[in-house]
């Protein structure tokens, strides 16, 4: 192996975070068998992960970095696993400190390895010596859990001969090939929630242009959590003065820090307004760059949470945000507002307001490039939303953090509008599906379907075309129809191509009370299209991306 993939935190780990090292969670078997397992499933016997990484919290009662159910029966015997399981960071000292789940260090790494944990993240595992000393784990068990690490060890390269891989020499790092493919990452994960036709920027008619906001030159929102450093980083700022060049002026202002309302320690409140406002009136298009970065939704602790959680109390941006994108949307210019965060985020002042909404999560250290790339349509975006954008009004109707219930959550469950729904993003083209017909269907093989894709725009562009379904017989689906196939495509200007979309045989099962998948029933019914719906009514831009067509039911 050239690297040892570890999924995780298994399982039915979500929040709250701060309290995640007592917390325990439950859930149906349903919920767990129909959302919480699936993934991990899928990694585990389909992608052959080397690691899994358990969780903090308990689950019904358990330890997940103990957990027989979790570890033994569902890990270890039900999928066949044959890599190795970490805990998560001194998750095996939470079992006696926090979980009050066992009275000492010996009792609590001796409960972890004789459940199929077999690296402790952390420093109770020095600990085992006595806990065999007491008869509390077999000598069996420890050379066990040994042998699943030093396997990986040794397939890595680690131990024995080495690996083909370690002739890669370190001149590879951040070669060409390798940015050509950060740079891939981030133009196909960019996401497009509004345009007027603003976008994309026309230089010919751009004499000046504001950039404002606390992301503009922030390299921390480039990498988001966990990484390491690149040689060179290129912000938004920087990629948009790249793209101007010298015949257009480009003004800069940031306006606030990302939660503060001076930039300065010794200054008054709001003491960058006058500047920004000021860049807005003189500019002939402005792009405002907001959002987060990891020390606002990183990890337990961080800045933003004062040494609590990276949890979020609200899906608003920070309260200094809001009120800047409010004075710069009141000046009236041509506004793009792009968002650098990691999760969902009520962007509705700006779906009303702006003239485009632009959304490019942490995009990496050199992506302003190619961020700027899409904003001035030297690219089409393309990324379609992996989770649902709710108001933040309706925050109420959905079940408290530590409901692990899937009642009213994602677009499976979802009862409310949205503001952009998962699967949702624009495009510069105009991408349709004319057709879409099944060209087979069986219960044992899956399904596949054709559809007839016509781009009626003037721009070449990719886009991904989604399958959903629903069976039509069962009770036990979720309310809404769910995905089931997707497949990214290429359009040029007036061209009409044809695409199969496999859904395999898997996507015709439900689960029942019990967590079995069952059978399906006699009638499904399939769509296709590029979002999977509950937008809100009446919202122009968002009424055709989340049009679907109707394929047909099959018998």
């Amino acid at each position: 192996m050239k690297a040892c993939a570890c999924a995780k935190h298994f399982a039915v780990h979500s929040g709250p975070e701060a309290v995640r090292y007592q917390f325990n969670a439950n859930c149906s078997k349903k919920d767990l068998w129909e959302t919480y397992l699936p993934a991990f499933e899928t990694l585990v016997c389909e992608a052959k992960v080397e690691s899994v990484m358990g969780a903090y919290n308990c689950f019904e009662g358990e330890p997940c970095c103990a957990s027989e159910q979790l570890l033994t029966d569902t890990l270890h015997k039900k999928w066949k696993f044959k890599g190795y399981v970490v805990s998560d960071y001194g998750v095996v000292a939470d079992f006696h400190t926090r979980h009050d789940k066992t009275e000492r260090p010996e009792q609590s790494a001796a409960l972890a390895l004789n459940n199929g944990c077999d690296l402790n993240c952390g420093w109770t595992y020095r600990h085992l010596l006595s806990a065999y000393r007491q008869n509390l784990v077999t000598k069996e068990q420890i050379r066990l859990a040994a042998e699943r690490v030093f396997i990986t060890r040794y397939l890595l390269g680690i131990l024995g001969d080495g690996s083909e891989y370690d002739d890669v020499p370190y001149e590879a790092v951040e070669c060409r090939e390798h940015l050509a493919l950060s740079r891939e990452a981030a133009l196909k994960s960019c996401v497009l929630l509004k345009n007027d036709g603003t976008l994309p920027l026309n230089k010919s008619k751009l004499r000046t242009l504001g950039v404002i906001g606390p992301n503009a030159n922030s390299r921390i929102a480039l990498a988001g959590n966990y990484h390491g450093t690149s040689s060179r980083y290129v912000a938004v700022l920087e990629g948009l003065q790249n793209a101007c060049g010298e015949d257009i002026r480009v003004l800069y202002a940031p306006g606030c820090t990302l939660k503060d309302a001076k930039t300065e320690p010794l200054a008054q409140d709001g003491d960058r307004t006058a500047e920004t406002v000021t860049v807005a009136e003189h500019s002939d298009t402005v792009v405002l760059i907001l959002g987060l970065d990891k020390l606002l939704e990183g990890e337990a602790p961080d800045d933003g949470n004062s040494m609590e959680a990276g949890d979020k109390t609200d899906l608003m941006l920070p309260a200094v945000q809001q009120k800047l994108m409010e004075r710069i949307l009141a000046v009236g210019k041509p506004t793009v507002v792009v968002l650098l965060a990691g999760s969902a985020i009520d962007l509705s002042l700006a779906q009303e307001n702006a003239n485009a909404v632009f959304l490019a999560w942490y995009p990496g250290a050199r992506a302003g490039d190619a961020v700027v790339d899409l904003l001035f349509g030297i690219e089409s975006p393309s990324g379609k939303l992996p989770v649902t954008f709710y108001y933040n009004r309706d925050l109420d109707a959905l079940p408290g953090f530590s409901d692990y219930s899937m009642r009213g959550r994602t677009y499976r469950h979802l009862e409310s509008v949205t503001l952009y729904p998962f699967g949702y993003g624009l495009t510069y083209g105009d991408v349709r599906i004319t057709s879409a017909e099944v060209k087979t269907a069986s219960k044992s093989d899956g399904i596949t379907v054709e559809v007839t894709i016509e781009n009626f725009g003037g721009v070449a562009t990719n886009d991904v075309v989604q399958l959903y379904i629903k069976a039509e017989d069962s009770p036990l689906v979720p309310q809404n129809p769910v995905l089931c196939g997707f497949k990214r495509v290429h359009a040029e200007p007036g061209q009409c191509l044809s695409a199969q979309l496999r859904v395999e045989a898997r996507a015709l099962l439900v689960v029942d009370d019990d967590g079995n998948r069952i059978d399906g029933g006699s009638r499904y019914t399939l769509y296709a299209g590029y979002a999977a719906g509950r937008a809100q009514p009446g919202t122009d831009g968002l009424r055709a991306s989340v049009h679907r067509n109707r394929a047909v039911a099959i018998c």
